[in-house]
């Protein structure tokens, strides 16, 4: 009873303090439980390096899954390894923005049909699939979504091994549409996505930003593009057109899909409990890492969709 005495009174003392905080001293709170980094990150997946690059800092994977989760309104993808965020930017206003890592370690993935692809004749399949997959947002209580056209349309740069292009989305009622900016670096045995998740006001400064991101995550020797081994690495089961497309992503397709502000909590609650929570009994560590079970699953409903 003693030891809980002194929760009591941090919760009678300080949390009327925070509710009555003005929305902007609310935003700041919370951005003072995010523990960025900078310089060299060992990514923990896919035996590669991120190397922050200037304009940037970086959020581990646990801190990125809870903005993408509880403040932002998208569904939780527990293959999240961390988070680009601009510096000079938080996370909790209406222009803040973020590049998310994760990997996907299904294989070499063959470039052989990146030049012959007819991208909007693609696009005009992937509207359909995301109406198709809008049925599922809805029995997960998400809204519904519009691909509204490229943003920039997909580019694959042979040289550095990257394929990048930016989808228009429009989520729900929302009067401004979301960009989704994403990037793909190819390795021996699988790829890291970068995404960007954005409002479509961003798009010039997250264009800007591209050249820089393209070369700051890359694979470790021995496990880049170009080490590849016929005779002993897997071969995916899908090429560059599979990747724009976004058939290979997650268990349900829409989780391809990141919301800027799907929906927003009440920080002056939320990020106070999160913070005594925090205080008071530690915080559990994220698994990144997808079970084989779900592995076997994504192959499977990525096989059926395809024929």
């Amino acid at each position: 009873m003693k030891k809980f005495l002194p929760f009591l009174f941090l919760i009678a003392f300080f949390i009327p303090k925070i509710a009555a905080q003005e929305p902007k001293n609310n935003d700041e709170l919370f951005e003072k439980t995010l523990n960025y980094q900078s310089g060299k990150i060992t990514l923990p997946e896919g035996d590669g390096t991120l190397n922050v690059p200037a304009g940037f800092k970086f959020l581990n994977a646990e801190q990125t899954q809870g903005v993408l989760t509880n403040l932002w309104g998208n569904p939780e993808d527990k293959s999240v390894l961390g988070s680009l965020v601009p510096d000079g930017k938080g996370v909790t206003h209406s222009n803040s923005w973020m590049f998310v890592i994760s990997y996907q370690g299904d294989g070499f993935v063959k470039d052989d049909d990146a030049g012959d692809i007819d991208y909007d004749d693609l696009l005009k399949t992937m509207k359909e699939d995301v109406q198709t997959e809008n049925e599922e947002r809805k029995k997960g209580g998400y809204p519904e979504v519009q691909l509204i056209g490229w943003a920039s349309k997909p580019y694959y740069d042979n040289n550095l091994k990257v394929l990048h292009w930016a989808k228009e989305l429009k989520f729900g009622q929302d009067q401004a549409n979301t960009l989704n900016y994403d990037l793909r670096v190819l390795g021996r045995k699988g790829m890291y996505n970068i995404s960007a998740v954005a409002g479509m006001s961003e798009l010039a400064e997250v264009k800007a930003s591209i050249p820089g991101i393209l070369k700051s995550v890359e694979f470790n020797d021995g496990h880049k593009y170009l080490d590849f081994d016929a005779d002993t690495d897997t071969v995916a089961a899908w090429t560059i057109g599979g990747l724009v497309a976004g058939k290979v992503l997650a268990k349900v397709g829409f989780f391809a899909i990141l919301a800027k502000f799907g929906k927003i909590i009440f920080l002056a609650i939320a990020a106070g409990f999160a913070a005594f929570k925090k205080f008071l009994f530690g915080k559990k560590d994220q698994v990144t890492t997808r079970p084989e079970e779900e592995e076997t699953v994504l192959l499977e409903e990525n096989n059926s969709t395809q024929e």
